[in-house]
C-alpha cells in the first residue's frame, strides 16, 4: 500500500523571474549569485552567446535594442528587469532604452526595474561632496543620453506602477574584469595629472556593484536614484599610485593638464575634466548593503 505525500496548505512560492538586458561582466556576476534561486533570462544580440548563457543557467533571448521588431517576446515575460545596456554612441536621446520600455509596455509591466546609469550625469562638480539630491548637469552627449534614459525610466515607473531604481555608477574595477584593473594602464606607462590639475574620482568593485543590483531588485524604493560607490575619496593620480604600490609597479609619471592631450583620447580627457566626491548613504540605508570592498586598497588585491 502506498500513500501520497501530504500537500502543504501553503502554495509554493514562485521564484522571481529576472530579465537581464545587457548581460556582460556585471550581468554574469549577478547570474552567478542568483543561479538556481531565481529564474534567469537574458536578452542578447549575439546568438553565439546562447550556449554560454544556457550553461550558466540562463535562458537566452536573441534580440537587439537597436531593432525594435526583435523585442516582441519581452512583453510580460519577467516580473523584474535589470537594464545594464549602454545607450547608442550618438545623439542625446537613449533610443535603446525607449525601444526596451515600449516592448515592456505591451504586456504586464515588471514590478521592479533597475537601471545602471553613470555618475557622469552630474558633469564637473569641482570636487564637491554631494548626495543624490544634486541636480544633474551633464557636460557631454554621452552623459546626456544617460539622463535621457533616467527620465524615460522614471516616466515608465510612474505610468505603469513599476518600482524603478536608478543606480548611478562610477568607475568599475576588478582583477577578473576585462580591462578592469589599473595594472594594464600602469604597465603601458600612461601618465596621470599633476596634483594641482588632478580630479576626484569614485570607484566600485564589480562584485559590490552586482550585489547592489540584486539588493535594488529586492528592496529598491520606487523612482529612487542611488550612488553605487565605495567609501573612498581619492584623486585620480593617487588611485593609480596606490595600484602601482600594491602591484609592485613604478608609479606613473605626473604631467600638467596641457600635456594630457598628447597622451589621451578625447573621451579619456573628458573623464579627467570632471571632479566629484559622492556620498553613498542611500546605498547603505535603503539597500542595507555592506560593501565587501569599501576601499580600493581592499578591492585591488581581491
Amino acid at each position: 500500500m502506498s500513500f501520497a505525500a501530504p500537500q502543504s496548505p501553503w502554495p509554493r512560492r514562485r521564484r522571481p523571474r529576472l530579465l537581464i538586458v545587457g548581460c556582460g561582466d556585471v550581468g554574469m556576476r549577478v547570474v552567478r549569485a542568483l543561479a538556481g534561486r531565481w529564474q534567469l533570462l537574458a536578452l542578447t544580440s549575439s546568438p553565439e552567446r546562447a550556449p554560454a548563457l544556457r550553461a550558466a543557467g540562463v535562458l537566452p533571448l536573441v534580440g537587439n535594442l537597436d531593432q525594435p521588431a526583435t523585442l516582441g517576446r519581452l512583453a510580460g515575460l519577467a516580473d523584474r528587469v535589470l537594464h545594464l545596456a549602454p545607450p547608442q554612441s550618438s545623439g542625446t536621446t537613449d533610443q535603446r532604452t525607449l525601444n526596451l520600455l515600449r516592448a515592456l509596455a505591451r504586456g504586464a509591466p515588471p514590478a521592479r526595474l533597475v537601471y545602471a546609469s553613470t555618475t557622469g550625469v552630474y558633469g564637473d562638480c569641482a570636487g564637491a561632496r554631494f548626495d543624490e539630491t544634486r541636480p544633474v548637469a551633464p557636460g557631454t552627449d554621452r552623459a546626456r543620453r544617460r539622463v535621457s534614459a533616467e527620465q524615460q525610466l522614471r516616466w515608465f515607473g510612474a505610468a505603469f506602477g513599476a518600482k524603478v531604481s536608478i543606480l548611478r555608477v562610477p568607475g568599475i574595477y576588478a582583477a577578473d574584469r576585462p580591462g578592469g584593473h589599473p595594472r594594464e594602464r600602469l604597465a603601458r606607462g600612461a601618465p596621470v595629472l599633476a596634483r594641482s590639475d588632478d580630479v576626484y574620482t569614485n570607484h566600485i568593485h564589480a562584485d559590490d556593484l552586482a550585489r547592489a543590483c540584486i539588493a535594488a531588485l529586492q528592496r529598491g524604493l520606487p523612482q529612487r536614484a542611488l550612488h553605487i560607490c565605495d567609501d573612498s575619496e581619492m584623486l585620480m593620480g593617487d588611485y593609480f599610485d596606490l595600484a602601482a604600490d600594491l602591484c609592485g609597479l613604478t608609479r606613473p609619471q605626473r604631467i600638467a593638464r596641457p600635456q594630457a592631450a598628447e597622451h589621451f583620447s578625447s573621451m579619456q580627457l573628458s573623464f579627467m575634466s570632471e571632479s566629484r566626491r559622492l556620498i553613498n548613504q542611500r546605498l547603505k540605508k535603503d539597500l542595507r548593503l555592506k560593501l565587501r570592498y569599501p576601499l580600493p586598497e581592499q578591492g585591488l588585491l581581491a
